[in-house]
């Protein structure tokens, strides 16, 4: 059976809400289990009543202050809201871990986890990333911000020992939930942690990257997974989903056209249809766009993200800037590490795939960062943090700085030269250009190996399976003769021309490792750490950085889609999520440009239409010419660091 990335996460979300999806990383022993939850808190369970009289099922769980001598209280609480189940239900059943880690269900906090209106075991209608509503007029105007507040008001009342603050956190889902409750907020939430918050489903987080839809994660979601509720209940309804394959790319092949999809499905959802029938950025997108709303945010707010996260990526970013924007007093720092979707939580943060960074990432996370900023906001201890506290790929060393991007990294392009050449030196050439033909019927493959799901390590993985193929181009500069730096968002600038009216363009920036190591025995200490890293099979190992698609016809406009004039030079222009990564001497830095990369995006016919609904005879080959000449120079703008 084919799983989604979307599908393990909410398999951890109800089971452990902070279990991370860690791609390869190592998990960290945890000796804490029931029995010490079980030992050191009571539970409680509350089905809390919101202004509209819907009833919210909440769990609690009470530090018992014997078990805490030295701490007897008050304690503030740590909240959790989420659609994906509070579980296990019943006072007498105790979850395995509390908190975002182990330092937090060790010092004597209140945890309450709640089911979001809707889902499980609360009342109500569930609404996907319910819009939020900025002026309420009456008591039916409700939304996570109102819901959070009743809930609020009534755990002060109700939950003895409390020292009147109060924390949220939340990872994905439970991400978005944490930003949306912090909107207008109650004056006792005292900090609040929005991690890889689903912020804007239309650009660069689950469900739309430049306008492509990310097929295979989407459908791999909703397909066996989200199904509606009859609420309350303990369990999902629908049945598990049946693939029939292991070959996720030969799977979405032989669908055709996503519409069809819809036909396999053993147990129909409205979600999965709203995701790829709203295919422009409308109305249904613009009204979930959290990043609007981010205003009254009166605590301190903690954002963090993975570099590598192939599900919310773009989320910390949008949340950490609109929050920045509408709320300039309120303290905030974002947290970027080496991680795929949730690999701060829980695991070690060390590796990712074949790539290793040489670094606890995720101890330091929880121990360093995580922990002190609620220490310090609910109980008055712990520390202050800068606003950037990000984790620097390549050279593998945390920074702080005090802004982000950092206000020294200066904007510098990466221009397309004939020959597969790249380098910051622009085009001096009057005529040059590459083409490639892109078939519909083959297309690129996202990894070089078969896979039923969208596995995170794709994230870092190799791109020699895809720079062999003709319908790749590739540019890479010469062995680099001292470190490259780049901080911040990446920027592509493409002129372009196709022989259809429609494409996309796919455009991958790559770090390239030597083809061989000095030997680590003829280092200095200082240097083995870098130098002698990588494993003996990394040798030309092309890393994967960051990639992302570009479906032309939005070149101009979300909202109304515009068709390419075939033979035409056309400017294609985006912005991909920020990276923090240093190119190593001798190293070399390398961008693909491709105009498929399936099945984690759907397939472009390639003919200006209503994709979704593609007839066979819309997918059509196209001859993708892209330029690098003085009057039509394309190339990728980066931000180096000094």
């Amino acid at each position: 059976m084919l799983v989604s990335r979307c599908s393990a996460l909410a398999v951890c979300a109800s089971a452990l809400l902070v279990v991370s999806f860690t791609g390869g990383q190592q998990s960290t022993p945890q000796p804490a289990g029931e029995d010490f939850v079980r030992a050191h808190y009571a539970k409680y369970e509350y089905r809390i009543p919101m202004r509209d009289g819907v009833r919210l099922f909440t769990s609690v769980y009470v530090p018992k202050v014997a078990a805490f001598p030295a701490d007897p209280g008050p304690y503030p609480f740590m909240m959790n809201r989420t659609p994906y189940g509070v579980a296990p239900y019943g006072e007498g059943n105790y979850r395995k871990l509390l908190g975002p880690s182990e330092e937090f269900e060790r010092s004597g906090y209140i945890f309450v986890y709640q089911d979001v209106r809707g889902r499980w075991m609360s009342e109500g209608k569930f609404v996907e990333m319910h819009p939020a509503i900025d002026e309420k007029k009456t008591p039916q105007d409700v939304d996570e911000s109102s819901d959070t507040y009743d809930t609020i008001a009534f755990l002060l009342r109700h939950v003895p020992n409390n020292n009147g603050k109060v924390g949220i956190w939340g990872i994905s889902y439970p991400g978005f939930y944490t930003s949306a409750s912090i909107i207008n907020s109650h004056p006792a939430i005292a900090a609040a942690s929005p991690q890889a918050p689903m912020t804007n489903l239309f650009f660069d987080d689950d469900t739309y990257h430049g306008g492509a839809l990310m097929l295979s994660a989407g459908y791999g979601f909703y397909a066996p997974f989200f199904h509606a509720q009859r609420n309350p209940t303990e369990t999902e309804d629908g049945e598990p989903f049946d693939f029939g394959t292991s070959d996720s790319y030969q799977f979405y092949l032989n669908a055709g056209n996503v519409a069809n999809l819809d036909r396999l499905m053993t147990t129909s959802t409205a979600l999965w249809d709203d995701q790829y029938r709203h295919d422009t950025y409308d109305r249904y997108w613009q009204i979930r766009d959290l990043s609007r709303h981010m205003k009254n945010v009166k605590c301190a707010v903690l954002v963090v993200g993975g570099w590598f996260d192939a599900e919310d990526l773009e989320g910390p970013y949008r949340t950490f800037n609109a929050i920045r924007k509408f709320n300039p007093a309120t303290p905030i720092t974002l947290v970027e590490g080496p991680w795929a979707h949730g690999g701060w939580a829980r695991g070690a943060g060390d590796r990712l795939g074949d790539v290793e960074f040489h670094a606890r990432t995720g101890d330091y996370f929880r121990a360093e960062v995580q922990f002190p900023f609620f220490e310090h906001y609910l109980k008055g201890k712990g520390k202050t943090l800068p606003t950037a506290v990000v984790f620097e790929t390549g050279s593998d060393v945390w920074r702080h700085y005090d802004a982000w991007p950092p206000k020294a990294a200066a904007a510098k392009t990466l221009y397309f030269h004939a020959d597969g050449k790249l380098s910051f030196d622009p085009p001096t050439e009057d005529k040059s250009a590459d083409e490639y033909l892109s078939d519909p019927s083959h297309p690129v493959p996202f990894v070089g190996y078969t896979t039923d799901t969208v596995p995170q390590r794709y994230m870092v993985d190799d791109q020699r399976f895809a720079s062999s193929r003709p319908d790749v181009v590739t540019y890479e500069t010469d062995p680099l003769t001292e470190d490259v730096t780049i901080a911040g968002p990446i920027s592509p600038h493409l002129k372009v021309a196709s022989t259809g009216t429609d494409s996309d363009f796919d455009v991958k920036l790559i770090d390239v490792y030597p083809d061989h190591y000095p030997d680590p025995d003829s280092l200095s200490e200082g240097n083995k750490r870098i130098v002698s890293a990588p494993s003996l099979h990394m040798g030309g190992y092309q890393q994967l950085l960051r990639g992302e698609p570009f479906r032309a016809k939005f070149r101009s406009n979300w909202e109304k889609p515009e068709p390419l004039t075939p033979g035409q030079v056309t400017a294609i222009d985006f912005t991909m999520p920020d990276l923090y990564h240093t190119f190593r001497r001798g190293h070399r830095i390398m961008v693909q440009v491709q105009s498929s990369w399936f099945p984690l995006t759907d397939r472009n016919p390639q003919t200006f239409t209503d994709i979704p609904n593609a007839k066979p005879g819309d997918f059509q080959k196209a001859t993708e010419q892209i330029f690098h000449q003085k009057d039509a120079a394309s190339g990728v703008e980066v931000l180096v660091m000094p």
